[in-house]
């Protein structure tokens, strides 16, 4: 039970707070941090994703961005409970700035403020058309010239991009582009998604037979519309597929498939950009404000350079190419690569027939997808989080809170409650030769995907084939060279092989950028994802955000948005909401514009 006189000095500390902001009194402000204190804020007062770390770093933050922010009020929630445990106490906050409103969570310890988010949830005199302002829809009354909805459908989507310019072009219709082009329409900005497959979901459906969701349900549904209570926990690429294409005519997007981006060019003396595309075999160029690259969740897939791939006889492809196990009956298969598509990958294969070996170069974390639903997600995303009242909303707000410096330090117990719980699975597939790791400081799956770290799998089911030998291992070792008739290892080892499958990853989204724009402006905005944690693959300096995802770029009208179904999900609002204000000519000074980084 809460004890009150938490509460009062919460209630106390968030008045102090909403004084200082609305004073716009920078020194004030950081005063009520914690030396050790963090204000995450999502395009509220920065028009950016930035964590400020430290009273320092809030006080320049507020110095530069309060008298144009001009804070309205922030106060704890009358609808939310204040909680307290452990020394910290946590409530929920409404805010308003002279532009928007928006939500916050604030965490208490020892009198100050530990952790700050605030974030941007609409625009004053631009709230999306939903509960009591929903559109009527039917026009009641006499109109001799009155056209359908079908009729105004056919309109705009025959205007768009030929008598009208799209504001906003995205390119990539996958969850992502599909996810930010629905908060776009519910704002009222014109937007154009282009995908060069023939109809929305193809990215899914075009994948290997066996590829379905490694997320439970409760984590990965799109904005608007939530998958129904009989949709399965983990869905199958194909229903995934024909519930993204049934989303966009439902959330009467834009979408522009069998269509190719073939260049694009930024004038910075217009504002706009030229891009062109090729639609149905018919170039066609347009002149969007802003362009976005929602081209995947990472960049361009990763076939590594091994000698001898040219003489090899047999068949090489990328795991992304690998169409599944249906031509392999009977053949010899070696899957270089220990992460979710090589299991994936794996295990249909032995499936259908194959024999196939999974070459492991590097130890790999992994985690069972219901210690996954249960330990790992279940407090946030589950059926027992909806019963205590934590919506999907609420559940992103919560995860959103927590700023990458200090999330390790909550996901190590995590994931050591999941190796208590796992042991006996994890010592088998040890005694089977396999590597793991927990990541480079033990905290897990999340910590590794956000830090960009390769070699994950949540299984569902490939790692008893591994431990029983039905997926053959090689572990610890390198690729010497690829023979005629299959592959080396740097032990002398040869594996007889019909067919390789690079599962190796992808390279950054800005590979994109490189070959869509240039590989000046490629340079210019730097790297895509990762954080600066200086673990392995995410080299510094320290971002203490996702690089160059969901904000502003070092190229002026240029954004990037991507990630997992939960991502694509939440950060599409902070993204559409800042095009939408540039749309609208609304003052959008962004505070801590990232620095390019080095794509190594």
């Amino acid at each position: 039970m809460l004890d009150q006189h938490h509460q009062t000095d919460l209630a106390k500390l968030v008045s102090e707070l909403n004084d200082a902001l609305v004073a716009q009194d920078a020194d004030a402000t950081a005063t009520l941090f914690l030396d050790t204190g963090y204000w995450r804020d999502l395009a509220a007062f920065t028009w950016n994703l930035k964590t400020m770390e430290g009273p320092a770093q809030v006080r320049d933050m507020a110095r530069a961005q309060l008298s144009h922010i001009k804070p309205v009020s922030i106060a704890l929630d009358p609808r939310e409970s204040v909680t307290s445990a452990g020394g910290v106490t946590e409530g929920w906050l409404v805010l308003e700035t002279e532009t928007g409103r928006g939500v916050g969570h604030i965490r208490m310890k020892d009198g100050k403020i530990w952790t700050l988010l605030t974030t941007l949830h609409e625009l004053k005199g631009h709230e999306e058309p939903r509960g009591l302002r929903r559109p009527m829809g039917a026009e009641h009354g006499h109109d001799p010239n009155r056209r359908t909805w079908k009729e105004k459908r056919e309109d705009e989507a025959a205007s768009l991009g030929f008598d009208a310019q799209p504001y906003v072009l995205v390119i990539g219709g996958g969850q992502g582009g599909i996810a930010l082009g629905a908060r776009l329409r519910q704002l009222g900005v014109p937007a154009i998604i282009v995908d060069k497959h023939p109809r929305p979901g193809d990215q899914w459906r075009n994948r290997y037979k066996s590829l379905c969701l490694h997320d439970p349900v409760w984590y990965d549904h799109l904005p608007y519309i939530p998958f129904p209570d009989n949709w399965p926990v983990f869905a199958p690429k194909d229903k995934v597929g024909d519930w993204l294409e049934m989303y966009t005519k439902v959330m009467e997007l834009n979408y522009w498939s069998s269509t190719t981006a073939k260049s694009a060019q930024y004038d910075a003396a217009k504002g706009e950009w030229t891009v062109v595309v090729e639609r149905d075999g018919r170039e066609i160029t347009l002149h969007p404000k802003q362009l976005v690259l929602a081209t995947g969740m990472s960049g361009k897939a990763n076939v590594p350079k091994i000698p001898g791939q040219d003489v090899f006889k047999g068949e090489q492809q990328h795991s992304s190419q690998h169409p599944g196990p249906d031509a392999y009956k009977g053949k010899k298969v070696v899957v270089i690569g220990a992460n979710n598509s090589a299991h994936d990958i794996c295990a249909a294969l032995w499936e259908g027939g194959a024999d196939v070996t999974m070459v492991q170069r590097s130890s790999t974390h992994i985690v069972k997808s219901d210690s996954l639903m249960d330990i790992g997600l279940g407090d946030l995303y589950s059926e027992r989080a909806l019963a205590n009242g934590v919506t999907t909303d609420k559940a992103d707000m919560i995860f959103a809170s927590l700023p990458y410096a200090i999330m390790a330090d909550f996901q190590v117990p995590v994931y050591n409650k999941i190796r208590e719980r796992d042991a006996e699975f994890y010592r088998k597939l040890e005694d089977a030769g396999f590597m793991l790791d927990f990541g480079d400081d033990d905290s897990g799956l999340f910590m590794k995907y956000l830090r960009r770290g390769s070699g994950y799998y949540i299984d569902v089911g490939a790692c008893d084939l591994v431990i029983d030998g039905s997926i053959k291992l090689q572990s610890g070792k390198g690729i010497e060279r690829l023979t005629e008739t299959g592959v080396l290892l740097d032990d002398g080892t040869e594996l007889p092989a019909d067919l390789v499958v690079y599962a190796t990853g992808y390279g950054s989204m800005n590979g994109w950028a490189a070959d869509l724009i240039s590989q000046e402006v490629a340079d210019k905005v730097g790297k895509c994802w990762g954080l600066g944690s200086g673990t392995t693959k995410d080299p510094g300096p320290w971002e203490g955000e996702q690089r160059n995802m969901w904000k502003p770029t070092q190229q002026e009208g240029l954004w990037f948005h991507g990630g997992n179904l939960h991502q694509s999900r939440h950060y599409s609002r902070y993204l559409s909401l800042q095009l939408k204000a540039r749309l609208e000519g609304l003052e959008t000074q962004v505070y801590g514009l990232q620095k390019p980084h080095h794509l190594s």
